[in-house]
């Protein structure tokens, strides 16, 4: 059976690898390369001009070439996971993931680098001679004493950063760990006894960054393969072990275990015993790190001492220690001011950061990376889950910092809260573009209120709209179900102080609200008997109503059921009055890699008619304004520019003679199709002379089938970020979202519901 299993993990494994090329990266080219003109800047003669500029100064290397956001991965694969000592080549899949890590968690560019050379000087030769190439070194898997020698020697004879990761990176995560697990024991640094099995390089690693903590050197008992080490010992040792050597008589684990505080495991399975911990402190503190199976396992663990603190190095249990909590995020900081090396202060700023944000709040993404698991501050969540997207904005920061501090930055920010910001817009991708919409939303304080306020989701939304808002969350729902979520959720949230609760249940103002809809609805068919049902039901028609009451400003519902049902109520609760609200279309923004691009109508009207087209667009270019960019609308048919006769074609060209009616502060054109929309060579062979120059960044559709599958295609394949979908028509009174948003999407429809209506345009 086990045989078996293991085929199984291997055939998906391997596919991975191979499948849909193979290898997980490929090299990609960020300037164009679409003619001679292009060939010639990129190479001869142009190139010229970029060399003799490094030449006459270096420091311009990382202004005109790729080598200020470029690390080097360099191992020789003599200790490779648990594989051992694996040769160079059969490291290279380990080096590639390592590259993609740092891509995906930094946007780091990375180039892996297998070296077969097991002398540890000539290996610090071959890495000291690529320093031109890169802006730092990562070291990694390279077996222990070898490792300290080349580690030293390129940080002697390079002025770029060089980390292995395997000591530091293990040091910097543990350290933050046992930071915050100190914190939940009630016990300091430099009182606790800890014992360590596992004289490797990220052992020995891990206890100089305990001492740098402020652990006491005699305090800090060292195991190995061959029993303690001691003073006097000759078997297996070298200047690293040496320097933890205890004088005394001890020989054995078991003889050292009593009493300790902390047991550090970096060695291999089954070494720690129940019987070891029952001989350790109170509320003892077990990092059983061995991969894939760690020294003791957590239940094990929990038989005999219930109250223990835990942290392995396996994702299936709480507090992975994982060094991509880490170096994605060192490097990042070390690379963005020049650093010229990662020294003490910059690596004790990394473990503050990445300590002080388990401490905090976790973000609604970490959330929903993880769902199912606790994560509140405590002895199962001890530091953040490696995609939580705030580690770049925290940990690169304060990293920058302390090499600006320290006096190692070649190239100082001038501003590090800017600085900051900007990473965190880099994580979150909608922030630059919402921005505008964020600034508009704080001259105001509206109320929001929200229909599902029992959803996770929604909670999570409140809170981010608390932090960086100045708008007020209403939550409808039921009280003691939102108590409960929100402590499940880890949210600091206390219902009735920090937003407001409607009880559909048990509401004073329940016979105002139903008597209020029966008025709006009683010639629609609706009963006294209907209407308090509704009232007690329909959580979309409360918020409705209290919109129309006055007592908030907009209405977001729809996190579940389907959208033209909640349409509904709305539309007839808020719509018409003296200001003629009605549905106009729903607006999606998609951020993609390459900007923002904006779909309509996706939900309201499936079939609409030339005039509601024409709404549509000029609604579309109102919003748009909103984002600070300036409207070029391209109406989108399966005709173009009047070639085909069909139904589509003929309503967009209606909508095209009723725009034309008047004059507009947009440009738009059409009909067309959706890539002369978009590629303008193509607009210009079928249509030369069009009414706006560039792409179209407004696509509107003559069917919803269109627009939602573009929407849809453009959110699952090309990784678009969708904010919205923006009801158009309702004064900014409601929106309707769809079951698919995310708590930051609701955070971003909150931004724009806090808008006032004045802010339109």
């Amino acid at each position: 059976m086990a045989e078996d299993t293991s085929k199984n993990a291997r055939h998906p494994a391997l596919d991975y690898h191979e499948y849909p090329k193979p290898g997980k990266l490929e090299i990609r080219a960020t300037k164009p390369m679409a003619n001679g003109r292009d060939l010639s800047l990129a190479y001869s003669p142009g190139v010229a001009e970029a060399c003799l500029e490094i030449k006459d100064d270096p420091v311009t290397a990382s202004k005109y070439t790729a080598r200020g956001n470029l690390v080097a991965v360099v191992s020789n694969g003599s200790a490779v996971l648990g594989l051992g000592n694996i040769g160079a080549l059969a490291s290279k899949p380990v080096m590639e993931g390592k590259a993609v890590l740092f891509k995906k968690f930094a946007n780091i560019d990375c180039f892996d680098i297998e070296v077969n050379e097991s002398d540890p000087e000539k290996l610090a030769d071959i890495v000291c001679a690529l320093e031109p190439t890169f802006g730092a070194i990562n070291l990694e898997d390279i077996k222990a004493p070898d490792c300290f020698i080349v580690e030293q020697l390129c940080r002697e004879r390079m002025n770029i950063p060089v980390f292995h990761d395997d000591q530091h990176g293990t040091a910097i995560v543990v350290g933050a760990a046992a930071t915050n697990a100190l914190r939940v024991a009630g016990k300091a640094f430099e009182d606790i006894k800890v014992v360590s099995t596992g004289g490797g390089a990220a052992g020995i690693a891990c206890l100089n960054m305990l001492l740098k903590l402020g652990v006491k050197r005699e305090n800090v008992w060292l195991c190995d393969i061959d029993g303690l080490v001691y003073e006097g010992r000759e078997a297996s040792m070298n200047p690293q072990k040496a320097a933890y050597a205890q004088k005394t008589d001890l020989r054995t684990l078991d003889d050292v275990i009593a009493g300790a505080d902390l047991f550090l495991g970096l060695s291999g399975p089954g070494v720690l015993k129940q019987e070891h911990i029952t001989k350790m402190a109170d509320r003892p503190i077990i990092f059983a790190l061995a991969n894939p199976t760690p020294e003791i396992m957590p239940d094990l663990v929990r038989e005999v001492a219930p109250d223990a603190i835990m942290a392995t190095g396996r994702s299936d249990y709480p507090n992975q220690v994982n060094n991509v909590l880490c170096f994605p995020f060192i490097f990042r900081g070390a690379l963005d001011v020049g650093a010229t090396e990662i020294n003490d202060e910059m690596q004790i700023a990394c473990i503050e950061g990445i300590a002080a944000l388990a401490r905090a709040t976790t973000s609604a993404e970490a959330a929903a990376a993880y769902k199912g698991e606790q994560l509140t501050f405590g002895a199962d969540y001890l530091i953040p889950k490696p995609f939580d997207p705030r580690l770049m904005g925290v940990v690169a920061s304060s990293v920058a910092k302390a090499a600006m501090e320290s006096g190692v930055a070649a190239r100082p920010l001038p501003d590090l809260a800017e600085y900051k910001d900007r990473l965190d817009r880099s994580v979150f991708r909608s922030a630059l573009i919402m921005r505008p919409v964020f600034e508009a939303a704080a001259t105001a304080e509206r109320k929001i209120v929200f229909a599902e306020g029992e959803d996770e989701r929604v909670l999570r939304a409140a809170n981010a709209m608390l932090e960086e808002t100045t708008d007020a969350p209403i939550l409808i729902g039921r009280p003691e179900v939102i108590e409960t979520r929100l402590a499940r959720a880890g949210l600091p949230l206390k219902p009735g102080t920090d937003f407001e609760v409607v009880n559909p249940e048990n509401d004073p103002r329940y016979r105002d609200y139903w008597e209020t809809y029966h008025a709006i609805m009683a010639r629609r068919g609706v009963t006294p008997d209907i209407a308090r049902a509704v009232m007690r039901t329909n959580t979309t028609a409360i918020g409705g109503i209290m919109v129309h009451r006055g007592e908030a400003d907009s209405l977001i519902c729809g996190t579940f059921g389907q959208y033209l049902w909640h349409l509904k109520y709305v539309q007839e609760i808020l719509g018409g009055g003296a200001e003629k609200y009605h549905p106009v279309g729903a607006l999606s923004l998609m951020i993609l890699q390459d900007g923002p691009l904006f779909i309509a109508d996706t939900h309201v009207h499936p079939e609409p008619t030339a005039e509601q087209i024409a709404e549509s667009v000029c609604g579309a270019a109102r919003h748009v304004k909103r984002f600070g960019l300036t409207p070029k609308v391209a109406l989108c048919s399966y005709s173009q520019f009047g070639n085909l006769d069909c139904d589509t074609g003929r309503r967009m060209r209606g909508a095209l003679d009723i725009l034309d009616s008047e004059a507009r502060s947009f440009a738009y054109e059409g009909e067309m199709h959706v890539d002369s929309a978009l590629d303008v060579d193509v607009r210009e062979r079928m249509f030369p002379g069009a009414r706006f120059e560039g792409p179209a960044n407004v696509l509107v559709f003559a069917n919803t089938d269109a627009a939602s599958g573009v929407r849809n295609m453009l959110k699952m394949k090309a990784g678009g970020l969708e904010v919205g979908p923006i009801l158009m028509g309702m004064g900014n009174r409601a929106h309707v979202v769809t079951p698919s948003i995310t708590a930051r999407g609701l955070l971003n429809m909150s931004a724009i519901a806090g808008t006032p209506v004045a802010h339109y345009g």
